[in-house]
């Protein structure tokens, strides 16, 4: 089952079905490990269901926000949470979300994706305890 995605004049064929599977265990994933999806949600909407970059970013980071908002009020829930580490990462993080864009548009987009596969590769050999 397709739907087609129309942006800047164009338009793109998306497979809805790979594309809701792939984002529920991406979701899945992401809040029982405490990553965020963004590093699977943009390989999953570039690679697999053939949208650009451009395109990929910002529909990426509105997933991505509503599934944190879910995570973060489950896991306050369960009582792991820790305000003072939020209140030094939220400041951070809000001026970090204005920053980033004005930079990722002023450079070429394969900078940007060779930025995305070294911050990856970190995360990966952090994750195995290798790094």
């Amino acid at each position: 089952m397709h739907i087609t995605v129309e942006f800047w004049g164009h338009e793109f064929k998306v497979n809805i079905i790979i594309g809701c599977i792939g984002a529920f265990i991406l979701a899945i994933i992401s809040s029982m490990f405490g990553f965020g999806g963004g590093p699977f949600m943009v390989p999953l909407m570039t690679v697999v269901l053939g949208l650009p970059m451009y395109l990929v970013v910002g529909s990426s980071l509105l997933a991505i926000f509503f599934n944190t908002a879910m995570s973060s009020m489950r896991h306050y829930q369960f009582g792991n949470f820790d305000l003072t580490f939020f209140l030094i990462m939220f400041p951070a993080a809000i001026l970090g979300g204005f920053i980033a864009p004005q930079i990722a548009k002023r450079i070429s987009p394969l900078w940007v994706k060779r930025v995305a596969v070294v911050g990856l590769a970190l995360l990966g050999l952090s994750l195995l305890g290798l790094f």
